[in-house]
């Protein structure tokens, strides 16, 4: 009789023994292989990592992120508490996410933390002076009104953890970030009234959704510039840089979803055009318009500028 050794303790044929000894030893891998993904998870979690991204600056997100209703133009007064929600998202990714809803403002200062951080390994203390990163995010004068902002919105980020699984074209799948330990956009944050200076720490797990060159680098410059009230516009920019494609095209209803718009199609619709012709007046967009698509949808066709080398 052949003896086959398969590396479990009491093993034996199936075949030879009851169903409820088989299914204990079943259950005992699967334990062993969910031990080990969650040892391996919280070592990438308290790893300290280097970023190294190639034409690395401010405006650098993961394609993932800008292609959710993680970040989304939503009104004031409007933010939504999530709880574990389900995040609008391209069929390529799950996106769940729990914490206040987070505007543009919230992006900028989410960029702004990665572009800080870079001097530093992701997972160590980063030290921020207030103003410096104010300058950054809120151009003009500084005072009493954006510090408190900046109290606010690093709160808000703080307490924001999320689970993201990217998924290979046939469905398998590439990576997960925060299945067994939770990823925060930012794990620590602490503030020195003294010398007016955050410290915080970013997950080191950042680096796996910046790796493959899945990312986008958009205009710091021109975001800059976007008028005030038009948060709808830094929409449309980060999405539009996640493909290098000069036309691109969005159906309005999978646009409005995104951007958490909870009014009439008719009102998105004005609000959607009085962005794009921003993006043209920064020289973002050559033009956009909305149209019927091939099926008859309403749809968003835009053709982007080129950017500059």
């Amino acid at each position: 009789m052949t003896h086959i050794a398969t590396g479990l303790p009491g093993y034996a044929d199936p075949s030879r023994e009851d169903s409820s000894n088989w299914h204990r030893r079943m259950l005992w891998v699967k334990t062993k292989a969910a031990d080990s993904a969650a040892s391996q998870e919280k070592n990438a979690a308290e790893k300290p990592q280097q970023l190294f991204v190639p034409g690395f600056d401010i405006g650098a997100f993961p394609n993932h992120l800008n292609r959710s209703s993680l970040i989304a133009p939503i009104a004031r007064g409007s933010r939504k508490f999530h709880r574990q929600a389900v995040m609008i998202t391209r069929r390529d990714c799950v996106l769940e996410y729990t914490g206040e809803q987070l505007d543009e403002a919230d992006g900028d200062l989410i960029m702004a933390l990665i572009y800080f951080g870079q001097p530093f390994a992701l997972g160590t203390p980063v030290p921020l002076n207030r103003k410096a990163l104010l300058r950054r995010v809120k151009p003009g004068s500084i005072g009493s009104t954006q510090y408190d902002w900046l109290y606010r919105a690093l709160k808000r980020v703080r307490e924001g953890t999320l689970f993201l699984e990217a998924r290979r074209p046939d469905g398998r799948t590439r990576y997960t970030v925060g299945r067994l330990d939770s990823f925060s956009i930012l794990r620590d944050l602490n503030y020195d009234a003294t010398s007016e200076t955050y410290t915080y720490v970013l997950d080191p797990r950042w680096v796996v959704m910046f790796s493959n060159r899945e990312y986008s680098l958009i205009d710091w410059g021109k975001r800059m510039q976007i008028g005030r009230g038009l948060e709808m516009a830094k929409t449309l920019q980060r999405l539009v840089a996640t493909s290098a494609d000069g036309v691109q095209r969005y159906a309005l209803d999978a646009l409005k979803a995104q951007m958490q718009y909870g009014g009439r199609m008719r009102d998105f619709r004005c609000s959607l055009l009085r962005a794009v012709h921003e993006l043209e007046r920064l020289h973002i967009l050559a033009k956009g318009i909305i149209e019927s698509s091939t099926r008859g949808c309403p749809q968003l066709t835009l053709w982007v500028v080129p950017a500059v080398a």
